[in-house]
């Protein structure tokens, strides 16, 4: 394997290309297990009918009538004599999926029109051959996608999906013998038609480059049906898209030219799961060229050398088709490859099955902590145009993630979007774990409260953006995940590895929620931090959330761990300890590893001038308690000054307490501890409108009317504030 992708890529000789690894032929047990792979793909329902295969031929055939009549008009708009307006001529070309012969049912048809160099993109293709198509009865969701970093026009035809781009090169007309594979074609035309032409060029390129283009197709569609049932078939979020599986398996026929799918197969997994990469996979050397577009070659371009997983397209100008791979999307598919070369050397002995190797990956049970991306918008066009834009920004995500925590936490998108039954409503979710392999301390905090801002700030740079593209941004634990997200519907049950390494499921309540059969089960510790929530497990998580995300996850049910922005708790399940005094509460300052940013700490008892005996502290909660469940807030401010003892009184000595973030050292007593981190205008209101009752008078002591939330969160058996003892 080190002469295969053993290699700096920054550094490496990418001149030559190895021979064969084997020219074995096959044996019958190839032959039959290829017979077995070939009926799983077959009643997976990958191939299309007959019916379909001449609808989409008809398709394409009436598409291409439209375009020749389209430049001619445009022609005889112009003011050409009516010969040059026979002679011009334009010409419809698939590629991808379609081009390669892996497509399946209902899968779109990627095409490009070449024309004369005279028929624009911008005024002719997205002028008048749209004004052309949206007349057309048989087209319907008609989109033109012009700002793209390749242009596209996405429509469907008889219920057909077609893609459609548009290269201007430089000819008078379009000959019906062309190919767009000679790099003559590439004279005197702009980057974007090399892009438009590329998709073209490289998928001609890789039906030469492989040595038989039947086990190439059948290779091909079992790879891309594995790789969208174990969920890493998504260029847009940072994994591998058909191309980029096209090249993969491309490289692995010409290493073993003479093996049949089967044997393709597994020697697939066996490849990629050894790969050094960054070193690159190519089908043939890097290709030089007077014309002058850049390639890759990461000897030359810095950026280059920045890309973890370069799969480089045979055609010039040779690129990089995987830059979108981060780090994060680089694991997990090194994973997939370990489990999918386990599997086939396992059936290399007659000892497992192809089924096996397809297995869903079960994405909502993998993880304890998700991130939920929820976008809306208020017509189709509009989500249709925002949803576009999110998605593409989506893998930035990804890659502030992992700057920002340094590789600590861990972060899996998943490749696809989900939507409830509200109209033009998407919702996208990212596994978050810690990762154990990193230096980090147990029960270290993650705040990514500023990550996700700078996400957001990223998305609200949509030039088109309208005040109705509204995106949402929350935290969700596996348990809350909303039920739309899974088949059908219904939540599975949810396993619990034990120790001795056996599972149990859990119990199902009546209410939704889960409760595990273990005696002693391991309990969660939920740290909210500014406008942030910390998951603390080995690792915590914090994240940021308006108005609306707190109201979501501050889950008023009884025994769950609670969130409130603006507020750091260290919060534990509704049970008392024996060293706890119920009732009495202080306040101190809490480490620097729990909580983040400026915090205020208050001594209850020395800034509202109450006792600490349980039965003081009960009577005030209760009056508290009794004007919020009314809907009321108390309102102790008589002409403008606040009455002596009140609950909202506040000093002048404690408001400095409150700038500097100022504490007293209360020696052994136990204490219950917070910290406020920033927006606390934010978290006042935000906590009057998830409890019902409107948001604390503006003479209010800030740490005070925090003080009374507490209580009347304590009286309500939400939370429990854990007693700690500063020594």
């Amino acid at each position: 394997m080190g002469s295969l992708g053993s290699g700096n890529a920054a550094t490496g000789s990418f001149g030559v290309i190895t021979g064969p690894i084997s020219t074995s032929g096959p044996t019958e047990f190839d032959v039959v297990k290829t017979a077995e792979l070939e009926k799983l793909l077959a009643d997976a329902g990958l191939h299309e009918n007959r019916e379909e295969a001449i609808k989409r031929e008809e398709v394409l055939g009436r598409l291409d009538q439209i375009v020749k009549i389209w430049v001619k008009n445009v022609f005889r708009a112009k003011g050409y004599n009516e010969q040059l307006v026979q002679e011009a001529n334009a010409k419809i070309f698939t590629f991808g999926s379609y081009r390669l012969g892996v497509h399946g049912p209902g899968a779109d048809i990627d095409t490009l029109c070449v024309g004369p160099r005279y028929v624009t993109r911008n005024d002719h293709f997205f002028g008048e051959l749209h004004g052309m198509l949206a007349e057309i009865p048989e087209i319907q969701d008609l989109h033109p996608v012009s700002d793209a970093h390749v242009p596209v026009m996405k429509f469907k035809y008889n219920g057909i999906s077609i893609d459609l781009l548009y290269a201007n090169v430089a000819m008078w007309s379009i000959p019906e013998d062309l190919d767009v594979s000679q790099e003559s074609i590439l004279q005197n035309v702009d980057g974007q038609t090399v892009l438009s032409l590329n998709g073209c060029r490289v998928t001609d390129q890789i039906l030469r480059l492989v040595p038989n283009i039947q086990n190439f197709r059948m290779t091909l569609r079992c790879v891309r049906f594995w790789a969208k049932c174990r969920g890493v078939y998504s260029n847009v979020m940072g994994f591998l898209g058909g191309i980029n599986w096209a090249l993969l398996v491309a490289r692995i026929c010409q290493l073993y030219p003479k093996a049949l799918p089967s044997v393709l197969v597994s020697r697939f997994f066996r490849v990629f799961k050894k790969w050094h990469w960054p070193y690159p996979v190519m089908l043939c050397p890097l290709q030089e060229s007077s014309l002058g577009f850049p390639i890759w070659d990461p000897r030359k371009n810095f950026k280059d050398r920045q890309h973890l997983m370069p799969i480089i397209t045979p055609a010039y100008p040779c690129m990089n088709s995987s830059y979108n791979v981060s780090n994060s999307t680089l694991r997990i598919m090194v994973e997939e490859f370990r489990r999918g070369h386990k599997i086939c050397k396992a059936m290399e002995k007659d000892n497992g099955s192809w089924k096996i190797l397809f297995e869903r990956f079960p994405f909502f049970e993998a993880y304890k902590h998700y991130l939920q991306i929820d976008i809306s918008a208020e017509n189709d066009e509009d989500s249709r145009k925002w949803k576009g834009w999110v998605e593409s920004r989506l893998r930035l995500l990804t890659l502030k993630i992992e700057r920002d925590m340094a590789g600590v936490l861990q972060c899996h998108p998943h490749p696809g979007e989900f939507t409830d039954k509200r109209r033009f409503h998407f919702c996208y979710f990212m596994g978050l774990r810690r990762n154990t392999e990193a230096d980090n301390q147990e029960g270290e905090l993650f705040d990514m409260r500023r990550t996700v801002e700078d996400f957001k700030g990223a998305v609200w740079k949509y030039n088109y953006r309208k005040p109705t593209m509204l995106i949402h941004v929350c935290h969700a634990k596996r348990k809350n995940l909303p039920h739309f997200v899974f088949p059908d519907g219904v939540r599975p049950p949810h396993l619990v590895k034990l120790s001795g390494g056996s599972q149990l499921p859990t119990k199902r309540r009546k209410n939704g929620t889960s409760q595990v059969n273990v005696a002693a089960s391991k309990k969660m510790k939920l740290d909210v931090t500014g406008t942030g929530i910390s998951i603390g497990e080995s690792g915590s998580v914090a994240m940021c959330g308006d108005n609306d995300e707190i109201e979501r996850n501050f889950g008023t049910r009884r025994n769950h761990e609670t969130g409130l922005a603006g507020v750091g708790l260290d919060v534990k399940r509704h049970t008392h300890s024996h060293h706890e005094n119920e009732g009495s509460v202080k306040f101190c300052q809490p480490s620097v590893s729990e909580c983040t940013g400026s915090s205020v700490f208050v001594d209850q008892a020395r800034d509202h001038g109450q006792s600490n005996e349980p039965n003081s502290n009960h009577q005030v909660s209760s009056k508290v308690l009794d004007h919020l469940q009314d809907n009321k807030l108390m309102d102790p401010v008589e002409n403008g000054v606040a009455t002596k003892g009140s609950l909202v009184e506040s000093t002048t000595k404690h408001e400095a307490a409150e700038a500097t973030g100022e504490t007293t050292v209360m020696g052994d007593t136990p204490c219950y501890k917070f910290s406020v981190d920033g927006g606390l205008d934010e978290l006042e209101h935000s906590i009057g409108v998830s409890l019902g009752c409107l948001a604390p008078h503006s003479t209010c002591s800030k740490s005070l009317f925090l003080w009374q939330i507490f209580q009347v969160l304590q009286q309500r058996q939400i939370i429990s504030l854990r007693s700690h003892v500063l020594g």
